[in-house]
Formats: C-alpha cells, sequence, structure tokens
C-alpha cells in the first residue's frame, strides 16, 4: 500500500531506502524472533556437554550490553542534531552488537548450568541460610532480572521492525516505534551489566 510509505513525510536523501523488501524483511523478523524464542526456552531445560571453558562469556555478555547502551546513546545524540547517516551507523553498531551478545548468551546457557543469586556454595540450590543473607538483596534482583529478562524476550521483534520501518522509508512509522522502543532497549541493555555486577562473586 502507497500510503505506508509514509509519501508526505520529509525525505533523507542521504540514506539509502529499500521499501520493496519490507516483506522479506518482516518475514525474517518473525522467523529470527521465533527461533531466538525457541533457543531461550529449550536452553533452560538442554545442556551440551563441551571441551572448552565458558566462564569467561558473562563478563563479555556484560560487556556487549553496555556497548550497545553507549551505541543507542550515540544513536540518540545523532537524531537530535538531525546526523541521519550517524545515526543509522549506531543504530547497525548497536543491532550488531545485540545479536552477539544473543549468540554467546545462548552459547554461554546451552553449556552452563544457570547461577543463582545467593548461592555462596556453588551447589545450585539455595539453603535457606543463603536465602536469609541476600534477603535485602534478592528482591532487588530479582525485579531488574525478570524486567531484564522479559523485556528483552517482548522487545525483540518491535526492535528488528524498527529498524525494517527505517530500511524502507517508512519515516513517520519508524519515529513512532523508536520512540518507545529506544528507552526500553536502552533499560535491557543497562540492566545486563548490573544482573551481571550482582552475580559476579557467585559465578565459579
Amino acid at each position: 500500500m502507497e500510503k505506508n510509505f509514509d509519501m508526505n513525510a520529509p525525505r533523507h536523501p542521504e540514506l539509502t531506502t529499500f521499501p520493496e523488501k519490507e516483506r522479506l524483511l518482516k518475514i525474517s523478523t518473525y522467523v529470527f524472533s521465533a527461533v531466538v524464542l525457541i533457543l531461550v526456552f529449550v536452553m533452560r531445560e538442554v545442556t551440551l556437554p563441551i571441551d572448552w571453558d565458558v566462564r569467561f562469556l558473562p563478563a563479555v555478555n556484560a560487556t556487549l550490553n553496555g556497548l550497545t547502551a553507549l551505541a543507542l546513546v550515540f544513536s540518540l545524540y545523532y537524531v537530535k542534531r538531525g546526523q541521519f547517516v550517524h545515526h543509522r551507523n549506531a543504530n547497525a553498531v548497536a543491532l550488531g552488537l545485540s545479536v552477539l551478545f544473543l549468540l554467546c548468551y545462548v552459547a554461554y546457557h546451552f553449556t552452563t548450568p544457570e547461577v543463582i543469586f545467593g548461592d555462596a556454595d556453588g551447589n545450585g540450590v539455595l539453603s535457606d541460610a543463603e536465602r536469609l543473607a541476600v534477603s535485602d538483596t534478592r528482591p532487588w534482583y530479582l525485579v531488574i532480572l525478570i524486567s531484564h529478562i522479559t523485556l528483552a524476550g517482548i522487545l525483540l521483534p518491535f526492535i528488528l521492525l524498527t529498524t525494517v520501518r527505517a530500511i524502507t522509508g517508512q519515516w513517520t512509522l519508524h519515529r513512532r516505534m523508536a520512540r518507545y522502543v529506544w528507552p526500553l532497549w536502552f533499560y535491557v541493555a543497562i540492566t545486563g551489566p548490573v544482573v551481571y555486577l550482582m552475580l559476579r562473586s557467585y559465578y565459579p
């Protein structure tokens, strides 16, 4: 439909758009989001035996999240200044870092038992004594963790669809979605390192 491509919206001639790719990009978005969702559910139930040490991955994941947040800050800065090429590039970096994070996150959780906040002896079970020791901070950890995971799972297709709007030149729809997607994406990126720092002393 022609009206979907914002025929009367301000143009950005410095940006190349591909409106004819909208259908393919949307299908790819839905398929990729579904695959990631399935992997997230399955990795909690399956542990794959490997011969190499992946204990470095949580720190890598936290770093990737932090760099994503930084790229998003640059994205916002550039769009506010009307520097749309730099804005696009910053978003591309943020998206690439997020995809790399997903790969590392899935690889870690497919191969390593989940770390529990407060599990001081690392036996995978939170005893009454351990639970009591972190009773003041564990509720805050759970709030941050649950909001981080929930928003990350829900947000992925919306991040990709917001990107599709830009690639296909649907500027009005892109701006409308980005107004809500950007702060939520930023929250997810920021809380990733926070969760890691709260868990760091419990990693083997």
